[in-house]
């Protein structure tokens, strides 16, 4: 029986784990916090948060791998009404439809973008600066990057496809994240997978394989090795809780600039108490811009979207997410040259920021999938569960 460590308890490792045990392998996970999910952890009490907007898109093949398990759960459908209160900002103006120039770029049979050169270049090309831009600043809620046109074509291109795409790929698990990881997690308890929580790995152990789940900038502590980086995000995040009032929009996006607010109780009532709704809004940040630049922004967006916000609140917090949402792709670059999965001496990455391919959270089940591939030479592991756990009940996860 082969043994594998996995370092890191969220979505790429319990990934990870749940696959390498499914081959029969031996499974033990460290996770340094005290629960599961890493990034997806849904915050306890009347307001169930995510760190950001967290969504499943059908359109990847975690989907697949996550149906084929019964892991996904139920999910939190759009109300047709709300669906369209989708709202975007252009020009300093709320509109309910985008400017026609940037529909060019949503059109089918559109050529596939390069990857050398910038989408800003590439989509003015097609549609305008002003459509071009609008594009860009739209597909923010895929890439939580501050600038968007000075990225890859081809990565950009990708994201604000499966973005705009009809019906939404876009899909959002019943009472958060939690859910989902606590189905992975179980799944992984009846597999034999040993969890630890609470344990944090300062020395990479020697008698086994390594699939480290990390974020990239603990993976590159842990393995001392600074070529482990790659370009991220920084964002802004603001959570509100505000009473109720008819009329607020479900989502407002800025097409002046990146951002995004998406009131997600417009499909899911159990993130807040009755009576009220929970507001998330997403800003990237340049460099060095500071966070309450950040959140002013967004409470522009509030104030154009959701009218007297100010006199509703009935709780606030406020974040920084930076280096923690996946990679972005540079003109001339593309997941392939982000760091490699195989590290070497049976050392393996998985996570959001590697050598492979997605959006958002794909790319993490994806290099976990890889990862435990590699590491027990079985190429295409992980795809289709073996027949004998077909059985197993996992409804009380």
């Amino acid at each position: 029986m082969h043994r594998i460590t996995v370092i890191g308890g969220g979505l790429a490792g319990l990934t990870a784990a749940i696959t390498a045990a499914e081959a029969g392998a031996e499974v033990t996970v460290h996770e340094a916090h005290h629960t599961l999910g890493g990034r997806a952890r849904t915050a306890e009490g009347p307001y169930r948060t995510n760190e950001g907007p967290h969504a499943l898109y059908n359109g990847g093949p975690h989907w697949a791998w996550l149906r084929r398990r019964d892991l996904i759960g139920p999910l939190a459908p759009l109300p047709p009404l709300e669906a369209t209160r989708l709202r975007l900002r252009h020009k300093g103006v709320l509109r309910r439809t985008p400017p026609f120039a940037m529909l060019k770029l949503l059109r089918r049979g559109l050529p596939q973008a390069p990857v050398d050169v910038d989408f800003l270049t590439w989509a003015t090309a097609i549609a305008g600066e002003e459509g071009a831009r609008a594009a860009a600043h739209y597909s923010a809620v895929a890439l939580f990057h501050h600038d968007p046109g000075a990225l890859s074509a081809a990565f950009v291109q990708e994201r604000l496809r499966r973005a705009t795409k009809l019906p939404p790929e876009a899909h959002y698990p019943r009472g958060g994240w939690a859910g989902v990881v606590d189905r992975m997690a179980a799944r992984a308890w009846n597999l034999g997978v040993r969890v630890e929580t609470l344990s944090r790995v300062d020395v990479l152990p020697t008698d086994t394989p390594v699939v480290v789940a990390t974020s990239l900038d603990a993976a590159r502590r842990l393995l001392d090795d600074d070529s482990l980086t790659w370009p991220s995000g920084r964002t802004a995040l603001i959570d509100l809780a505000v009473h109720t009032r008819r009329g607020d929009a479900f989502a407002v996006s800025d097409l002046d600039a990146s951002g995004w607010i998406e009131r997600f109780t417009a499909q899911d009532r159990t993130l807040a108490p009755a009576g009220e709704q929970l507001v998330q809004g997403q800003v990237p940040l340049a460099p060095h811009e500071s966070r309450r630049a950040g959140i002013a922004r967004a409470e522009e967006l509030l104030d154009l979207g959701f009218p007297g916000w100010r006199e509703r609140v009935t709780w606030r917090r406020e974040a920084v997410a930076s280096g923690r949402t996946g990679a972005v792709d540079p003109p001339g670059t593309s997941w392939r040259d982000r760091p490699a999965i195989d590290r070497g001496d049976g050392v393996y990455l998985a996570g959001d920021q590697v050598a492979a391919p997605g959006v958002l959270s794909e790319v993490s089940f994806t290099s976990a999938l890889t990862a435990v591939s590699l590491a027990l030479g079985r190429p295409g592991l992980g795809h289709r569960p073996p027949d004998r756990w077909n059985h197993l009940d996992l409804k009380r996860a």
